[in-house]
């Protein structure tokens, strides 16, 4: 679908959404009242550029709407793969990015993002993973990294990969591994504005992603060894 459909159908009360080098910025009016939009389209990999441009909107929300939701709108390829964005620091932008979401969390905006068709690498992370709650759309692409490239970084052998991502999600790509292993909530079998509105009503700052990707057999290790890290710490 694309984007001007999915804004209709998502915000059928009205939204005010630019799209600027595909970098999505703008508001809505939802059944829980106005929200920010904001994210990217068509596949884009998230550069220097579009990292600053998302984390700006974020504290421009920030200081002049207090409280306002965030709505992520997922769609990108990761992270703009050149020399010249490496020495531009990509990394350090993304990481600001990641910042401030986080600042907004704390600041009192609840957010969700919506991976509406492909959720790749660091431009996921950076933002999309960051809000409160992920959601994906039936069709949606979501991998951290290809199971060649995965293959070439790790040295395991590609048939080996693919014989683990049968039986464990951690490596095999798609919506539904994410949703195992408790980085998506849930899985929209299309665009819908009252599944949008009733996951911005539930969404807060508790993170309970290891608990649900250990109740769905996703990640049975994660919430047992960070228990067991903080209380090394607090001891």
């Amino acid at each position: 679908m694309s984007l001007t459909p999915l804004l209709d159908t998502l915000f059928p009360q009205g939204h005010r959404v630019q799209v600027a080098g595909q970098v999505i910025t703008g508001e809505a009016t939802t059944a829980e009242g106005a929200v920010a939009v904001l994210g990217t389209t068509d596949a884009a990999a998230i550069d220097h550029r579009m990292a600053l441009a998302l984390a700006g909107f974020v504290l421009d929300t920030v200081e002049r709407y207090p409280g306002r939701p965030l709505v992520f709108l997922v769609d990108t390829s990761g992270q703009a793969l050149s020399r010249s964005q490496e020495l531009l620091c990509l990394n350090g932008s993304l990481a600001h990015l990641a910042q401030c979401v986080d600042l907004a969390r704390r600041q009192g905006h609840r957010s969700l993002s919506l991976v509406t068709a492909n959720a790749v690498s660091g431009g996921f992370l950076s933002f999309g993973l960051m809000a409160d709650r992920a959601y994906a759309l039936a069709e949606a692409q979501v991998r951290v990294m290809d199971l060649r490239a995965m293959a070439r970084v790790t040295k395991i052998d590609h048939e080996r990969l693919l014989r683990l991502a049968e039986v464990s999600p951690i490596f095999a790509p798609g919506a539904e591994s994410y949703r195992r292993m408790g980085a998506i909530e849930a899985i929209w079998a299309e665009p819908d504005a009252g599944l949008l509105s009733a996951a911005l009503a539930e969404a807060d700052a508790s993170d309970r992603r290891m608990a649900e990707g250990r109740s769905r057999g996703g990640r049975q290790l994660a919430e047992v060894v960070a228990h067991t890290v903080e209380m090394a710490v607090a001891a």
